[in-house]
Formats: C-alpha cells, structure tokens, sequence
C-alpha cells in the first residue's frame, strides 16, 4: 500500500470537501430562506494535490462544478458521512423527512444514504430547467457511466429514476482513497476468482502450430488498442477478443490464460459457474451481469472453464422453460460481444458450445493430449530439481507407455514426491511413479496393470 498517495488523495478530498460542506449548508440555507441564488455560482477550489488520484481524475475529464458536486456526494458516506446528516431534519408539517432531499435508508450504515434526488436539490432545488439538465449526469453517454465511475440504483423499475441510489463504484472509490485498483473479492455479488502462475512460457509444452495461435492472441493483446483507436477500426469491428480453447481436461488451457495475463500483467478471473447459472429465471443473467459490469473498464482477462454449462447448444423451445434458457444464451451472447477485453472459453469438447457462439470467435485453439516427446518433456521439467531419480526409471519409457495430459502427469509427479518423504528419501521410486500412474487411469474409469 502506497502511503504517499493515501496521505495526497486524503489533502485533495478534504479540501474538496470543505468546499462541498459550504455550497451543501448555503444551499440548505437558501431552501429554507426560499432566496434564489443557484449553487453554481460559488466556484470549486482548483484541483490542487497533483499526486492525488482524485485530483487528476478530476482534472482528466475537466469536470463542471455539477460533476464534482454529484462525485463527492457520492462519496460522502464513505469517507464523511456525518457532513450529510443535516439532511435528516424534519418536515415538521408532516412529521416526516423532506421529500426533496431523497436518501434511502441502508440495512447498517446509520447515516444518510443520498440518491439522485439528493443531487437534484443539491444542484436544482425547485429549478426544472437545471434539474432536467442534471438528468443527463446519470445517462448512458455520459462518462461517469461510460468508465463505470457512479451510477444511480433502482430498488424498484417503476419509480422515478431520481429515487435511485448514488454510488460510487468500488473501482473508483479504491483509486480516490488507496489510490490503486479495486481488487473485488469472491462473492455471490461477483462469482470469480483471481488465478495465477508462478511459472513461465518455457513450462508449457505444445505443439509449435498451436503456440503460433496462441501468439495471435499475445499480438491482439498488444496491438489491439491500435488497431483500434489509431487505425480507426473501432467502427467497422466488435470490441474484444473472444477466444475458445478446447480439449481434454489437464492440456493447457488455464495455463495458457494465466500466461497471457501474467505476460501483459492483466488480472485473469476464473468464473465459478456454479454460482452463475441458476434455476430461477433471470438469475443467471444477474449474476453474470456483476461480473461484467465489474470487469468492463479494467484489462481483465474472463476465463470460464467447462463453458458448455453456461454457452451449450440453444434447445428447440418446447417449453417456457427452454425459451427461457435460450434468451439466457442469447443475453449471454451480447455481453461477450460487448466486452472490451478478451475472454477465454475453455470446454472438454467443442461440440457442446453452440454455433452462435462459434461463429463469434476469433480464435479457436485446440489443446490435445501431448505425445510421447511432449510428455517426456513434461516429466522431465516437473520434478524438483532436490529430487534424483531411481536407476530403474525412465522417463522416456513412460512417456511412450503411458498417455496423459500434463496436469495427470504433474499429479503423478506430486504423489511420488510425496511418498519419497514419506520415507525420508529424496530418491523417487518406480513403484511410486506407477501408483500415481495408476490413480490418474482410475479417475478416468480406465483400468491400468501392470
């Protein structure tokens, strides 16, 4: 954690929300004389921590004093809720709060939660014109949308949309404060977890033609902001890049995506899937939407794995519940389309995925079995350099003998180890090697003698 950019965020906000407290109190002040002078008229100090993460955001997007105001109050019950508890006066004629000043009550947070009506008094108080123009604030244009920076959200569909309430995005809020990214934790909220490697592009055995479709994949990852930007591709072509890796269980596939994060130094977020698909209608949907709308303005890499479950073959809609699972698919569909970055399906049989979806891809990577000089490879760099072998070993044998994929193999070579201390040895043995042979064939209900 960077001390020197919490203590710079820390000076700037707390200069800008001196500012917000003044032009928040005059304006309480001003509803209640009923004067007219509108808020916009009292200027915002100038961004003035240039270490600050906050101060050069605002500066980046040359913010109005509209767009700094809605910003920090949003921002407000995170770092100074008690400057919004002067909105918890009463209506004495009705013995209740003031419909004008909005707010939501939260399940433990005690203090005043605002919502865009909070803004709308803030900024218009009874003035129609400015309150219509603050209404374009929360569009879909407009970029604290755009990058995901704040948004308004509706408990309800058929209330006002000024109802809703104003937050902040975490991603946002961790940059203001901490000054670095958000790293969001596995939740049913966001069903993905952060995969990594410690290992390198020399420990992934594959052929040469399947490593050159790999590399089209790390040129996209480096060229594609060009291609798209600068060679004014952005119009004629889908964002994104969207790949499909298939083959037998233990090949590469998560490997190779956690390279290509590790190589351009992108985050990879394996999607759990159990916690995405649902029975219920409209479920899977939600729950895939916060993944997506989390992931939409970072360089994430999406890995799903066993991706048949959740993009298999559309069903003739016999029923309402296959019409149902098949605008799922579709949905699912437009938000992979959509996504800026690159997604990775990966499945054991191309097959299942449906043609919808096939069609879309731009690259499609088989990843087989390895062969007899693959798998020797394999073996050879998977022991421990601490380990030596026993005389009667040879890898190249059972590399011809024995056909497994490499995480069968890298299982095998942890269980052999595993017994070699067992016994306080650092020798690995034949007959350990060829027990461990024999539970990888018995997970596949493959019987081995020997």
């Amino acid at each position: 954690m960077d001390n020197h950019l919490i203590a710079a965020n820390a000076k700037a906000l707390y200069d800008d929300l001196q500012w917000f407290s003044e032009i928040l109190q005059l304006r309480i002040r001003q509803y209640f004389e009923q004067a007219h002078t509108f808020v916009a008229e009292e200027p915002p100090p100038p961004p003035g921590v240039k270490d600050s993460v906050y101060s050069q955001i605002v500066s980046h997007y040359n913010m109005s004093v509209q767009e700094r105001l809605v910003l920090l109050l949003a921002l407000c019950p995170h770092i100074q809720p008690q400057l919004l508890d002067v909105f918890f006066v009463k209506n004495s004629t009705y013995d209740r709060g003031f419909t004008e000043f909005g707010g939501i009550k939260g399940n433990q947070h005690g203090g005043f939660l605002p919502t865009g009506e909070t803004a709308a008094f803030l900024l218009a108080a009874n003035d129609l014109q400015q309150r219509f123009q603050l209404l374009q604030l929360f569009s879909p244009g407009h970029f604290f949308a755009r990058h995901n920076m704040l948004k308004l959200v509706s408990a309800h569909v058929d209330e006002p949309s000024l109802s809703g309430g104003l937050q902040i995005s975490s991603e946002y809020l961790s940059f203001f404060t901490h000054g670095t990214a958000y790293q969001p934790h596995y939740s049913t909220q966001f069903p993905a977890k952060q995969i990594r490697t410690d290992l390198d592009w020399k420990d992934l055995v594959l052929d040469q033609h399947i490593m050159a479709e790999v590399e089209e994949i790390r040129t996209w990852i480096e060229h594609g902001p060009t291609l798209m930007k600068e060679w004014q591709m952005e119009n004629r072509i889908k964002p994104g890049y969207r790949a499909l890796f298939y083959g037998p269980p233990g090949t590469g596939k998560s490997f190779t995506a956690c390279l290509l994060g590790k190589t351009f130094q992108l985050d990879v977020y394996r999607i759990d899937l159990s916690m995405v698909v649902s029975k219920y209608i409209g479920e899977t949907e939600k729950n895939l939407a916060g993944v997506f709308d989390q992931a939409a303005n970072k360089n994430w890499i999406l890995f799903f794995d066993e991706a048949d479950a959740l993009f298999g073959k559309r069903s003739a809609t016999n029923s309402s519940h296959d019409r149902y699972a098949n605008q799922e698919v579709a949905y699912l569909l437009q938000r992979i389309e959509d996504f800026p970055g690159l997604v990775v399906l990966a499945t054991n049989l191309k097959a299942n995925i449906d043609e919808a979806f096939g069609r879309r891809f731009q690259s499609m990577i088989y990843f087989p079995v390895p062969g007899p000089a693959q798998r020797q490879r394999i073996w050879q760099q998977s022991f421990p350099s601490q380990v030596q072998l026993d005389a009667n070993v040879s890898l190249e044998d059972i590399a011809k003998k024995y056909e497994l994929a490499g995480g069968a193999i890298i299982n095998v070579v942890q269980y052999s180890c595993l017994a070699a201390l067992s016994k306080n040895s650092k020798t690995i043995a034949l007959k350990d090697i060829l027990t461990g042979i024999r539970k990888e064939f018995n997970k596949e209900g493959k019987t081995l003698n020997f």
